[in-house]
């Protein structure tokens, strides 16, 4: 079993930068994909970021692409999100999200993710 435990939200002003990070226990070492998504209030979980693991392929977003970064320690035990340019509209809670499976599923897709944390909150004022 795999537990996801994020932090580093808080409040920044538009134009300003947070990263994000998600502690990852039990067996992360079995964890073939590992995905930031966020949800607004009234939205749809929507996907930020992914990143597959042993050197595969990272994906965003097109609403983050060029002012986001996803990457992973080398001891594949954390995950960041590295936030430059916010924006109002990059307000939501910030999930991560994980699972076994390297050929599952759309990198963007909820269900194709097992284990999930709990959430952090970014807000960006304009």
């Amino acid at each position: 079993q795999v537990q996801l435990v994020e932090s580093g939200g808080g409040s920044v002003q538009a134009g300003g930068s947070l990263r994000l990070s998600c502690a990852a226990s039990g067996y992360p070492y079995t964890i073939a994909c590992l995905g930031w998504f966020r949800q607004a209030p009234g939205k749809e979980r929507e996907g930020v970021a992914a990143i597959y693991t042993a050197g595969g392929p990272t994906y965003y977003s097109d609403s983050v692409k060029g002012r986001f970064t996803i990457s992973q320690d080398d001891g594949m035990s954390t995950l960041y999100l590295q936030m430059n340019s916010l924006k109002p509209e990059d307000t939501a809670i910030y999930y991560c999200a994980a699972d076994y499976r390297r050929y599952g599923g759309t990198w963007y897709d909820p269900p194709r993710y097992k284990y999930w944390g709990q959430g952090t909150q970014v807000t960006v004022s304009s």
